[in-house]
């Protein structure tokens, strides 16, 4: 047991009571919270200065590829991978879905996670172009999306009327490829000397029905067809509402500017984990997965899908 230290006073008052007052010193006390919280605070702040290494790198681990929360098809399709075809290629595969697009693309970007199912090339250099310290690169292509035009009121493209009001994605990326819908479609021409994966309203030359058009997100646009004349939109956020596929009334099938790309982190393209991760998402067990498997029918198609 360790033994106090005091000092002593002499009384405060004029009226002397003929005894002294023993008051505790504080300063042990005071020095062994401060000792305390600089051992929290190191605990805290060390591992972020000491780092750690990527499962990317380290042989046996299990490798993450992620995609948005509640994407039920690509969840699927991950899974797939996980089960039937990574263990081919030695290596563990599982799925994660997280909450929006920075996050996904930070985390591959810095090796938490091995890579993403979720965007194509143009997404991808959106994102990159806002955030420019990520380092990310799409690997390869794997699947096409559902996407086309939908309606409620009209069941062919030579009903749409004139003035009719078409909604398309609100970020530039889906923009550009609702506008290439809608000239595969006969609606617009679209300026040919402008690359059309980053084409915009402006570069509409001929818009012979005189269409206008409202910028709505996912989960809006659908929920806002029946008040619009038509929308260009992913078959998978038109079936999450409960639309019928019906109401698709055009699908031409995806260039391969809107596959949707396996992405990884630029400086773990060299990891053998890496490489074999990218070989299991070549695999053709994935092609033929995409053809066949009724959770991921008309909403991730292969990439051969006509």
């Amino acid at each position: 047991m360790s033994a106090s230290v005091t000092e002593t006073v002499p009384p405060t008052t004029d009226d002397d009571l003929g005894f002294t007052v023993r008051r505790r010193r504080r300063w042990p006390w005071v020095v062994a919270a401060v000792v305390l919280v600089a051992g929290i605070a190191a605990a805290l702040i060390l591992p972020r200065l000491i780092g750690t290494t990527s499962p990317n790198l380290t042989a046996g681990a299990t490798l993450t590829v992620v995609t948005a929360e509640g994407n039920a098809a690509e969840q699927a399709l991950v899974q797939f991978v996980a089960d039937e075809v990574a263990p081919r290629y030695g290596i563990t595969v599982q799925f994660t879905g997280l909450s929006d697009s920075t996050t996904l693309n930070r985390a591959v970007s810095e090796g938490e996670v091995a890579g993403t199912v979720y965007q194509h090339k143009l997404w991808l250099s959106q994102v990159l172009a806002a955030n420019p310290d990520f380092r990310e690169q799409a690997a390869t292509p794997v699947f096409r999306w559902g996407f086309g035009l939908w309606s409620a009121k009209y069941s062919s493209v030579d009903e749409i009327p004139d003035g009719a009001n078409i909604s398309l994605y609100s970020d530039p990326a889906n923009e550009a490829q609702g506008l290439w819908v809608l000239e595969r479609a006969g609606l617009i021409t679209l300026d040919p000397a402008v690359d059309k994966w980053t084409a915009t309203q402006d570069d509409i030359v001929e818009n012979p029905k005189h269409l206008t058009f409202t910028l709505l997100d996912f989960a809006a646009q659908s929920r806002s067809l029946p008040d619009l004349d038509a929308a260009v939109g992913y078959t998978e956020y038109y079936l999450a509402a409960d639309i019928p596929i019906q109401q698709q009334i055009f699908a031409p099938p995806a260039p391969d500017e809107f596959a949707g790309q396996l992405t990884i982190g630029s400086d773990y393209a060299d990891a053998p984990n890496i490489v074999a991760l990218v070989k299991a998402f070549q695999d053709p067990a994935v092609q033929e997965f995409l053809a066949t498997d009724p959770r991921v029918k008309g909403i991730l198609l292969p990439l051969d899908a006509e």
